[in-house]
């Protein structure tokens, strides 16, 4: 059973928990206070984030975009990084987007502000780090819908990791209330295909800390 550690609310451990359910490969979750700087865990990674992948035969695989890269090359029989090399060049393209620039931009001043922020007792949400994230968000949700609307899948013609880094993310935003996904309806509508798949049924069952999200969080439908 390989196993893979993580933090409820961190978009890239739900990335990796997507793909390896999408490729249906079977997998323990254990929870880590990366914070805590366990000595066993920065054994398995120096770096000490999440997530970190252990397969059954020891092999340890740190941080989400090499353990995709590597999912893919091991497990290739479902693959999720685009059939032609355009489309490859464009999944690797929009999981950095999503992975750096919304994150960057939207994740850290929201999430991090709103729920990591207060766990590790560092002070009230910056208000000035609110009002950009949620502007920033909304151009991002633009952005989406319109490659919703201009491809089946985010990079193109095919299901890839792209839509999966761009879901992780938004699905923890979700978690916590902060989407208003009536501002774009594309987004909107891609994100209802996401939430209707096998493979998201774990993510939309999370609970954190007794936190319940909004009601139409695990509403396929919304």
């Amino acid at each position: 059973m390989r196993i893979l550690y993580h933090l409820p609310l961190s978009p890239y451990a739900r990335k990796v928990r997507l793909i390896l359910a999408e490729k249906r490969l079977p997998f323990e979750l254990r929870s880590e206070k990366v914070w805590e700087r366990r000595p066993e865990y920065l054994e398995l990674n120096p770096a000490c984030t999440v997530p970190t992948l252990v397969e059954d035969n020891g092999l340890v695989v740190p941080d989400s975009r090499v353990i995709c890269e590597y999912l893919e090359e091991a497990y290739p029989d479902t693959g999720l990084l685009g059939r032609s090399i355009g489309e490859r060049v464009e999944t690797r393209r929009l999981v950095a987007w999503f992975d750096e620039k919304f994150a960057a931009e939207v994740t850290r001043n929201l999430l991090w502000e709103k729920t990591m922020k207060q766990a590790l007792r560092l002070g009230a949400p910056d208000a000035g780090a609110l009002r950009a994230g949620y502007t920033n968000l909304k151009q991002h949700l633009t952005y989406i819908g319109w490659l919703a609307e201009h491809r089946k899948w985010l990079a193109g013609a095919s299901l890839s990791v792209a839509d999966f880094a761009a879901a992780a993310q938004l699905s923890a935003l979700d978690f916590i209330g902060d989407v208003d996904w009536s501002a774009a309806p594309a987004a909107r509508e891609w994100y209802a295909r996401m939430k209707s798949r096998p493979s998201f049924r774990a993510i939309l069952a999370d609970r954190v800390n007794g936190q319940a999200p909004p009601p139409h969080y695990a509403d396929l439908d919304f």
